[in-house]
């Protein structure tokens, strides 16, 4: 596919898209959290405070990596299996967020969602490799490994880590119920998987750090590869 204005215009329109539907979900799911969250600080339920607080987490994550791959992978055509899988993620995450008073319904939701992300990046991959007409652009290369490296990272490594933390988490609460329920060790569980979050949260923060000036110099690399091509058939 030739690299065009007008193809840089769609590629415009697509991650407006993109953009609009990661706010509007997300706000969805703040809502669910929040109003939950109100119901536990009524009661007192101080415990319920690191779901809430890992919830927030999973809320600012979820944004943080959607605006990440608008960025650097969305582009023209419209994705819709991407955006079917995103918007089942949001499903799982706005229900997970109800649950932050049920320790057994919170993980079992939280296993399930990391599975969907999981199925998300494994989609996603196949994106990453720049379009035919972009392949002279460095800045294109360049991000283009970036991306790869911390796509298969999720995929291979952290992603399935979450998941078998809510799967060992279900298992605790399932088999040691007396312990992990009654005697609230859950806790432990719960801020385990705070720390995890907060840890991954950190890890996208400086990610984004480092694709940025890769994106505005394959942007301005782009117009200078239509200019060119403009002046030539001059």
């Amino acid at each position: 596919m030739r690299l065009t204005p007008a193809l840089l215009e769609l590629d415009g329109l697509v991650v407006n898209v993109e953009l609009t539907l990661a706010s509007i979900i997300q706000g969805v799911a703040l809502y669910f959290l929040t109003e939950n969250a109100r119901g536990s600080f009524a009661l007192h339920q101080s415990i319920t405070w690191l779901y809430v607080a890992s919830g927030l987490l999973i809320l600012l994550v979820f944004w943080s990596r959607s605006i990440i791959h608008t960025f650097t992978l969305i582009r023209w055509p419209l994705e819709f299996g991407h955006n079917f899988l995103y918007i089942g993620c949001a499903l799982v995450e706005a229900l997970m967020f109800t649950r932050v008073a049920d320790p057994l319904g919170w993980f079992e939701l939280s296993a399930v969602y990391a599975l969907g992300i999981w199925l998300l990046f494994a989609y996603d991959l196949r994106m990453v490799r720049p379009r035919a007409a972009e392949e002279a652009s460095n800045a294109t290369r360049q991000l283009s490994t970036m991306i790869e490296r911390d796509q298969r990272l999720n995929i291979w490594i952290l992603i399935p880590a979450l998941f078998l933390y809510g799967l060992a988490s279900v298992v605790c609460l399932r088999l040691w119920p007396h312990t992990f329920i009654a005697r609230q060790a859950h806790a432990w569980l719960a801020l385990g998987q705070l720390l995890a979050l907060l840890a991954y949260l950190y890890y996208v923060i400086r990610l984004f750090g480092r694709f940025a000036p890769l994106v505005t110099q394959r942007q301005e690399e782009r117009e200078t590869l239509i200019e060119r091509r403009a002046g030539s058939s001059q």
